[in-house]
C-alpha cells in the first residue's frame, strides 16, 4: 500500500531528528534548524515551478517528490506529520475552495 511509504518515512524522519548530522543529510537539516529547512522547502518549490514550466513529467515528479520530502521534514520539525495534513484535507472534502477560505476568515 502506498501509504506505507509515508508511515515508514515518518518513522525514519523521527529517528533522524536524533541522528548524527555528520552521517545524515536529514539529521543535518534538523540540527541546522528551521531556517535551513524553510530554505530547502523554498528551493524545492521553485524547482517544481521550473519543472512544470518545462512540461517534462519525469522532472515534475522528481521535483514534487523532493518538495514533499522537505515538507515532511518541516512538519516533523514542528512535531506534526502527514496524518495531520490528511485530516485537514479530509475536513475540507466536499467544500468548495470559496467556502473553505470563508471558514478560515471566521
Amino acid at each position: 500500500m502506498k501509504q506505507d511509504i509515508l508511515n515508514s518515512l515518518s518513522e525514519i524522519l523521527e529517528q533522524r531528528k536524533q541522528a548524527n548530522p555528520d552521517e545524515s543529510y536529514t539529521a543535518k537539516l534538523f540540527k541546522d534548524g528551521l531556517d535551513s529547512i524553510l530554505k530547502k522547502v523554498g528551493e524545492e518549490a521553485t524547482e517544481v515551478i521550473i519543472a512544470s514550466k518545462s512540461g517534462d513529467n519525469a522532472s515534475i515528479t522528481h521535483e514534487v517528490a523532493d518538495l514533499w520530502f522537505h515538507t515532511l521534514v518541516l512538519l516533523k520539525y514542528h512535531e506534526l506529520d502527514y496524518t495531520d495534513i490528511l485530516n485537514e484535507l479530509e475536513g475540507r472534502f466536499g467544500l468548495s475552495g470559496l467556502e473553505e477560505k470563508a471558514r478560515r476568515k471566521e
